[in-house]
């Protein structure tokens, strides 16, 4: 998406030690002739926590790889800093987890590490086993410990909670608050305020980089939005009265010319012709003015339509039932017994560590094989709609899947464009879509299936801050029975009805 203009409010009154300077920034993908970024330019201190947000698709991960040389690029980024990017690509997985951080860090000491990950709850054996046997969890905690140990080095965090859960994503906002230098890319609003004292906005005709945490930005975000509308209201009042008062002075002057033939005093009816046309350009020039004025306002109103869904009403109270139900992989068994029941019109939040069966008890709810003690048992005739985590199958076009899964592909597509799709996505693959876009394609498949349970599993891994409160105010409004997993606290403390901890 094109940024034609870009606006820098700096904050605060000490002298900034150092900076880093975009200045005309231009970029596009060879494949595409839209550009991403257009004379961008902005400015930030090395010493900010940024918060980086914006829809789906503005460039966000794309501008960060811009700030490390993956791309060329036209303009101009000047800096006195080295920058690294989280996620650290691991070459060696087989590797000792020490071995791993020196290869990242190799100043560091190992009291550091260890001092590090105590910050952060992770147990000091990490560091003498094989990284590949770390969580994700473990995996994105250590990376993180040995990229802030680089000192002079500012990071890019390129969504960092998709693998932690709700108490890793506290401890690692908690972290993050007691470092400076980065820029952190994310969607959940609660970690962001729990970390930033910046916000860096990719909006839809800027960027913007103002002080504060994430709730402050949004406040004032919506507040500049709702007084440019109030603004944009009056001023079409003022065009529309301009308009006709600039039809009337002329047609007068028209008339009053017109009168001229064969009048006494010419003169004066002369100068009463003249003196209405003057009025008539300078109402001409107000108009102008007006509109100039009305086109400056709106650029970046996010628009966020409400979304349906129709769920079907199930003929009984209890659509399914979980009963002592204890998720084993091979001999081991990875969570303690669980007992459920789901309700008509509830929406059950599964709560627990990452690798405690959360996922594996969605599957067996619809009904993939895994290997469990206790039993499941759905009502009859039960229909269930079901949005796995992983997004690496999706491929070809939106109408070719549509097709595939027999989805009503003006509803679908109309899904999509309400969740910020551009009409120019609907043509190209889906191997393309960023890692939101592709989530959003669930989400909207999802949608268009009327069903009596929704399953989601981290539907909202990626997907934008707007995108959230939409779904959000959807399952508000529809209340439709589901089982689910999500670790974003606001999403899930919002739409639960029940919290089953694993």
């Amino acid at each position: 998406m094109d940024f034609p203009a870009v606006f820098i409010f700096l904050t605060g009154g000490n002298e900034l030690m150092s900076m880093i300077k975009v200045e005309n920034l231009t970029f596009s993908y060879p494949t595409s002739g839209d550009n991403i970024f257009e004379n961008v330019n902005f400015q930030i201190d090395t010493d900010w926590k940024l918060g980086f947000v914006g829809r789906n698709g503005r460039g966000k991960t794309t501008f960060l790889k811009l700030l490390l040389g993956k791309y060329e690029y036209s303009g101009k980024i000047v800096c006195s800093v080295e920058f690294d990017y989280f996620p650290y690509r691991v070459c060696d997985k087989k590797k000792m987890t020490n071995e791993v951080l020196w290869e990242i860090c190799p100043a560091a000491q190992e009291w550091e590490f260890l001092r590090e990950l105590s910050y952060l709850d992770v147990e000091n054996d990490v560091l003498w086993r094989p990284f590949e046997t770390l969580s994700n969890g473990e995996q994105t905690k250590v990376l993180l410990v040995a990229l802030f140990l680089n000192e002079g080095h500012f990071l890019l965090i390129d969504e960092p909670t998709n693998h932690l859960d709700a108490k890793a994503r506290e401890l690692v906002a908690a972290y993050l608050k007691k470092k400076k230098g980065f820029i952190l890319v994310s969607h959940d609003r609660r970690f962001l305020d729990g970390c930033v004292d910046h916000i860096l906005a990719a909006n839809r005709a800027d960027i913007e980089v103002r002080k504060g945490d994430f709730s402050t930005w949004m406040a004032n975000f919506t507040m500049q939005q709702e007084f440019e509308e109030a603004q944009n209201e009056r001023l079409q009042k003022d065009i529309a009265n301009l308009q006709q008062a600039s039809k009337r002075s002329a047609m007068w002057s028209n008339k009053a010319e017109a009168s001229k033939i064969g009048a006494y005093d010419k003169g004066y009816v002369g100068h009463k012709a003249a003196k209405m046309m003057k009025r008539s350009k300078a109402a001409e020039a107000r108009l102008q003015k007006a509109a100039e004025e009305k086109s400056g306002l709106l650029k970046n109103v996010e628009t966020a339509e409400k979304l349906k869904i129709f769920p079907l009403s199930y003929h009984a109270d209890i659509l399914a039932t979980v009963n002592n139900a204890a998720i084993y992989y091979g001999e081991k068994r990875v969570c303690d017994a669980v007992t459920f029941q789901v309700r008509r019109g509830e929406r059950i939040a599964l709560d627990g560590k990452n690798g405690s069966g959360k996922s594996s008890i969605l599957k067996i709810l619809n009904k993939s094989e895994i290997e469990h003690t206790g039993t499941v048992m759905e009502g009859s005739g039960l229909v269930i709609s079901y949005v796995p985590q992983d997004t690496s199958h999706l491929c070809g076009t939106l109408s070719e899947y549509a097709r595939e899964h027999h989805l009503e592909e003006h509803l679908f597509k109309a899904l999509l464009r309400k969740l910020d799709f551009e009409r120019v996505q609907f043509e190209k693959n889906m191997k393309e879509f960023s890692e939101g876009q592709k989530k959003k394609v669930l989400i909207a498949k999802s949608l268009c299936e009327r069903a009596h349970l929704y399953i989601w599993d981290e539907p909202l891994n990626f997907v934008d801050i707007y995108s959230r409160i939409q779904i959000e105010q959807l399952i508000q409004e529809f209340s439709p029975t589901m089982v689910f997993v999500e670790h974003d606290g606001v999403f899930r403390d919002t739409i639960a009805t029940r919290i089953i901890r694993i």
